[in-house]
C-alpha cells in the first residue's frame, strides 16, 4: 500500500469516525425544552427572591410578643439561607446561560449537555438538603427563645429536635425531587430521547 492509499484509508476512517450532526428541525426540538426549562428556572430565581424578601419583612413586623433575640437570630438565619441559596443559584446560572446558546452541533455536544443537566439534578437535591440545618436552627431558637406556658422537658426537646429533622429531611428529599422532575425533568426526558434518536 503506497502513501496515497494510506491517506485515502485514514480520511475513510476519519468520515466514519465522526459524530453524527444534529439537523435544524432537530435542534428546533431540543430549542423547545431548553427555553422552558429557562422560563422556571427564571420563575423560580424571582420567587425565591420574593419569599426572602418577604421573611425578613414579616420577622420584623413589630409584635410586642417577640423578643429582639428572637428576631435578630431567625434575621441571622435568613441571611444565611440566602448566602447559600446564592452559592447554588450561582451554580444553575451558569446552567442556565449555556442552555442560552447551546452550540450544539453534534451528538457530543448534546451529550455534554445532557451531562450537564444531571449533574445539576444532583446540585437542585443537595440544595433543598443544606436547609435542613437552618431547619434546626430554628426549631432551636423557637425552643429556647420563644415563652412556653410550660417549660419542656429535656426529653421532650430532644423528641422535638430528632422528629422534625428526620421528617424534615424526608420531606425536602421528597419535594426536591418532585419539584425537579415536574419542572425540570420531563424536558431532560425529551433530549435523552432526541439523543437515542441520533444514536441509532
Amino acid at each position: 500500500m503506497n502513501i496515497d492509499e494510506l491517506k485515502n484509508a485514514w480520511n475513510e476512517d476519519d468520515i466514519f469516525e465522526e459524530t453524527p450532526e444534529i439537523s435544524i428541525e432537530q435542534k428546533n426540538k431540543i430549542n423547545l425544552p431548553l427555553e422552558k426549562m429557562r422560563k422556571n428556572m427564571r420563575m423560580e430565581f424571582l420567587s425565591t427572591i420574593g419569599i426572602f424578601i418577604f421573611g425578613f419583612m414579616v420577622v420584623w413586623i413589630p409584635i410586642p410578643e417577640a423578643p429582639f433575640k428572637f428576631k435578630f437570630y431567625i434575621t441571622i438565619l435568613l441571611a444565611s439561607m440566602a448566602i447559600v441559596t446564592f452559592f447554588f443559584f450561582s451554580k444553575f446560572f451558569k446552567l442556565y446561560k449555556e442552555m442560552g446558546s447551546p452550540m450544539l452541533k453534534t451528538y457530543d455536544s448534546l451529550k455534554d449537555l445532557l451531562y450537564q443537566l444531571n449533574l445539576n439534578k444532583q446540585y437542585y437535591v443537595s440544595f433543598y438538603l443544606s436547609f435542613v440545618p437552618f431547619l434546626v436552627c430554628e426549631l432551636i431558637i423557637v425552643i429556647e427563645c420563644i415563652p412556653h406556658p410550660q417549660p419542656l422537658s429535656d426529653m421532650q426537646i430532644a423528641t422535638t429536635l430528632i422528629g422534625s429533622v428526620s421528617i424534615g429531611l424526608f420531606m425536602l428529599y421528597l419535594v426536591g425531587n418532585w419539584w425537579f422532575k415536574y419542572f425540570y425533568g420531563k424536558h431532560i426526558t425529551k433530549i435523552e430521547n432526541l439523543l437515542k434518536e441520533l444514536n441509532q
